[in-house]
């Protein structure tokens, strides 16, 4: 079965869904706020948006808060600008966007919320804004020609369009790791490359002159892929499969054919492939860390939230592939293993951002 049709977040509100388990997600779009801010008052500047509607799309958008807290963000951002420089604010166009497997409803039953919440704070004739879902894949074309003024992405580009070919090798591994052969490693940075100069290429046809792109990563500090950064969920779902094989629980053969297509880009990798690529100016580039044991008080239960968070990533590619029989003993297993790791490690994660100007 093709990736598109079964990569998505646990749908619902339950105890392992994601909108429940999205913690981290909100502490990094919190952290981009402000970039965001600055790309848009750049925009504002070139008198990109002024007296017109404003479309802006969210790429890989998942479901829960944090989809229309990046909405809200940017509607207040732009209600600013237009204030600032004596105009009336535009009508505004969200597209969210994720594959077909997304919980879209989730998303629109909040939305009467979010509608009150806009008149309330800015007044009846604010407006209006019109939000929309557009399933399917940004490693395709999305949106008409020259459409849109904004797109952001957070923690999406670096899920790849398909696993990397050529990994038949990286044995008892599920993701790049420290014993993963050398060509595993050129695999999964080829596919990267192939897949985000793709998207900066389709996302060129979608975006006005002037319009901007504001994307963030997960990413790695060091050029070596194996760094802690980047490795450390994988490697307590690896242990945990593990476990499980040496029960008698999976096959051998199921792990060494199940590799997560995930890649996290070191910041010369995405800079050299945006200027290679041309098609889009590179305004801003800035790392960051994000801390969560910083604001996960819930001190007893850090492991357990971190499994949970884990498991609300990967379950639906883990049953495809493993079959629904597995899955409560495997996280079962990475619960135990998450509370011994989270004992010892701090939660700390590598993220890049970067504003992007269509030239």
């Amino acid at each position: 079965m093709a990736l598109v049709d079964i990569l998505h977040m646990n749908i619902g509100s339950g105890d392992s869904s994601y909108a429940n388990t999205s913690l981290f997600t909100k502490m990094v779009m919190q952290k981009v706020a402000p970039f965001l801010k600055r790309t848009i008052k750049g925009m504002a500047n070139h008198d990109v948006f002024f007296d017109r509607s404003f479309m802006t799309a969210d790429l890989g958008c998942s479901s829960g808060m944090n989809t229309l807290l990046v909405a809200s963000n940017i509607i207040d951002t732009v209600h600013e600008m237009c204030q600032e420089n004596n105009h009336k604010s535009p009508q505004f166009q969200v597209f969210l966007n994720d594959l077909f497997g997304n919980d879209f409803n989730n998303v629109f039953k909040l939305l009467p919320d979010f509608y009150k919440t806009l008149k309330k704070d800015k007044g009846e004739k604010f407006g209006p804004c019109f939000v929309s879902g557009v399933p399917g894949s940004f490693y395709g074309r999305l949106f008409p020609d020259e459409s849109l003024h904004l797109v952001h992405s957070s923690y999406s580009v670096n899920w790849l369009s398909q696993v990397p070919e050529g990994l038949e090798n990286n044995k008892l591994n599920i993701h790049i790791a420290e014993t993963s052969p050398q060509n595993v490693l050129q695999a999964y940075e080829k596919q990267f490359h192939t897949d985000f100069t793709k998207f900066l290429q389709l996302r060129y046809e979608e975006v006005v002159h002037g319009g901007s792109m504001v994307l963030t990563l997960p990413c790695r500090s060091s050029l070596v892929p194996t760094s802690d950064y980047c490795t450390s969920f994988s490697e307590l779902l690896t242990i945990s499969l593990l476990e499980m094989l040496k029960e008698g629980l999976v096959r051998e053969s199921d792990i060494n054919s199940f590799n997560l297509p995930l890649y996290f880009p070191h910041e010369d990798e995405l800079r050299n492939m945006i200027q290679a690529d041309g098609s889009f100016r590179l305004d801003n580039m800035n790392i960051f860390e994000v801390d969560l044991d910083e604001h996960d008080t819930d001190y007893n239960n850090r492991g357990k939230n971190t499994a949970k968070a884990i498991r609300a990533v990967t379950e639906p590619l883990i049953t495809c592939h493993f079959g629904n029989s597995i899955i409560d003993e495997l996280f079962r297993k990475l619960d135990k293993n998450a509370a011994e790791y989270v004992a010892t490690k701090e939660r700390r994660s590598l993220s890049i951002v970067v504003s992007l100007t269509k030239k």
